[in-house]
């Protein structure tokens, strides 16, 4: 029997780490920006103007746009809809809502690709609960991406996290991914599995961590317009997600203004 072969993962350079950490700051600056234009009666699409106008406008060529055909800058997924969301003029945002806003960007050739779960208005404390559990288990898993641990240790580390806080559908079948000079690049990171599996880290490599949570089932369904992610039961769902380089000083979090050192107090790392 012929073992299966694992696909390489692309390890960069510190030059080149900088590069994507310069992509990386423009789409934590864009999801800044889009946080902070979210309220109730704005549109998706609405967003993506903004979000298309200030990549352009500061080097950036936006990743998503025209992938695989995709007509966004973001992916604007609201309340029960999961991920790959294409923003509208009429999916407009009511108080109450929560929208995931998933962006992406290239600067120089080097990819970032961020994600961010925002309240519209007053939300209620399940929702609340919700967005901070989600995001929560990105940051255990980012501090996972450690030189000499398996990729699956991040995997185990964002499930462990969920499952300590409640009875949550973890979405399967979607998951963080290497990222480089390609938005989408072996391997697919899970959000959930047991430990000690997969590629060992090097410093070098680069991934991006991304949990999708829901209230209720973990199974989806996919709309007839081929991009909608939704959950089955119309329940909401959250989504964060970061880019980062396994570094032997640590995980560094290129999509993070910070590079993730106030997340990474708070676990007391």
């Amino acid at each position: 029997m012929f073992k299966r072969r694992r696909p390489a993962i692309q390890i960069k350079t510190p030059e080149q780490i900088e590069l994507m950490r310069a992509a990386g700051l423009l789409v934590g600056r864009t999801l800044q920006l889009l946080r902070e234009s979210v309220k109730p009666g704005i549109s998706t699409l609405d967003l993506d103007r903004i979000a298309e106008q200030h990549i352009r406008d500061n080097g950036g060529i936006p990743s998503f746009k025209g992938y695989h055909g995709f007509t966004g800058t973001i992916c604007a997924s609201v309340n029960e809809e999961i991920v790959h969301g294409i923003p509208r003029p009429d999916k407009t945002l009511r108080d109450g809502d929560i929208i995931s806003i998933d962006c992406g960007a290239i600067v120089e050739g080097w990819h970032g690709d961020s994600a961010i779960t925002v309240p519209v208005g007053e939300i209620t404390p399940e929702l609340t609960k919700l967005l901070e559990v989600t995001e929560a288990s990105m940051w255990h898993g980012l501090a996972a991406g450690v030189v000499g641990a398996r990729l699956t240790d991040m995997s185990h580390a964002i499930e462990t996290h969920i499952r300590s806080e409640g009875r949550y559908g973890i979405v399967e079948g979607y998951g963080g991914h290497g990222i480089g000079t390609e938005m989408h690049m072996d391997p697919l990171i899970p959000n959930h599995g047991a430990p000690g599996h997969g590629p060992v880290l090097e410093a070098g490599m680069c991934f991006a961590v991304e949990p999708m949570v829901n209230l209720g089932t973990k199974d989806t369904d996919e709309l007839e317009d081929g991009w909608t992610v939704i959950t089955t039961d119309a329940k909401a769902s959250a989504h964060f997600e970061h880019t980062f380089a396994v570094t032997p000083e640590g995980p560094r979090v290129l999509t993070a203004l910070d590079e993730g050192r106030e997340w990474f107090a708070k676990l007391g790392l």
